[in-house]
């Protein structure tokens, strides 16, 4: 790893030295760009994975930030019945647009704009998580805690239930 960190990671870097964090972006040789390939280039557990969902408010055309445990499937019904927010699918040209980075590199702030944000309570579960750093392959570690106050966001049920043995993972 060098140094120098591309222009999407040193902004996030910025950002979160700017505001008093003392987080740590690393740039990695392999991509992050899925939960999955995080992890296994981080050497942790895919659940630690603090993966930055963009979708896009049908009612007023905000987006929505969803930070989720990498292992979980995001259920949109659960967090409107939990929120009112009615989400819908953003694309790539919207996320890029409005939030300021590329789908797979998405960080959990420093964004074009103030994003709601909704956390997933299994993220707790762990001592430290990671999230992305604003490029497929940046990434920086944190404590599931330091969410709160890095996003204001609210932590919300958000995942999907498995309802049979062929939706667990092997």
């Amino acid at each position: 790893m060098g140094s120098e960190l591309r222009d999407s990671a040193k902004r996030v870097q910025d950002f979160l030295l700017a505001r008093g964090f003392s987080f740590k972006v690393k740039e990695l040789p392999g991509s992050t760009r899925t939960a999955q390939e995080a992890a296994d280039r981080i050497g942790c557990s895919v659940s630690q994975i603090a993966k930055s969902l963009v979708f896009r408010e049908k009612e007023t055309d905000r987006p929505i930030l969803v930070i989720a445990s990498g292992s979980n499937r995001v259920d949109p019904m659960k967090i409107e019945k939990s929120t009112g927010l009615k989400l819908g699918r953003a694309d790539g040209k919207y996320v890029k647009e409005r939030v300021g980075y590329a789908i797979g590199g998405i960080p959990p702030a420093g964004h074009n704009e103030p994003l709601e944000t909704i956390l997933d309570p299994d993220l707790k579960k762990y001592d430290e998580i990671w999230a992305a750093a604003g490029t497929p392959f940046a990434v920086f570690p944190l404590k599931p805690g330091d969410l709160d106050s890095l996003t204001k966001g609210r932590w919300v049920d958000l995942s999907e239930e498995l309802t049979s043995i062929a939706d667990y993972p092997a």
